[in-house]
């Protein structure tokens, strides 16, 4: 071989190589890429799954929130006490059974079966006021 035949084979050979290493780079990346993009969809899904808390109530610096929440019929309601001190959630006219005193991070569910506007506070602090609507449960709403 004369030096130009081995300059064009080492030539060559380093771009044999270089496509090698840019394949297993771009899978390397693609692989990672799959990775990273996975975990953010899993994490998308559970922050969605969480941030779907359509039938919780928390209770914040003296606050119910939402201060008015709907719900169909059969669906359980809980309230979460979020608070330093303790609060506790009654009917305004007995339609359903008072909670203990939640203290931290306490909570205090109800299953509201009949349709209805139901009027709350916090017997501790009558000035914590809220609302629930529970609407007929239709098709596949009928169970939650």
């Amino acid at each position: 071989m004369d030096s130009k035949q081995n300059i064009v084979a080492a030539c060559d050979a380093f771009l044999v190589h270089k496509s090698e290493v840019l394949i297993a780079t771009t899978f390397a990346t693609a692989a990672l890429l799959g990775a990273v993009v996975g975990s953010v969809l899993a994490a998308s899904v559970l922050f969605v799954h969480a941030a779907d808390s359509s039938n919780t109530v928390s209770i914040d610096n003296f606050i119910f929130t939402p201060k008015a929440l709907t719900v169909k019929a059969g669906t359980s309601v809980t309230w979460t006490n979020h608070d330093d001190i303790p609060h506790g959630i009654a009917s305004s006219d007995n339609a359903f059974k008072r909670s203990a005193a939640l203290d931290t991070d306490d909570s205090y569910s109800f299953t509201f079966t009949a349709p209805g506007t139901y009027q709350y506070f916090c017997y501790i602090h009558s000035f914590m006021v809220g609302t629930i609507v529970v609407e007929v449960a239709t098709g596949s709403n009928a169970t939650q």
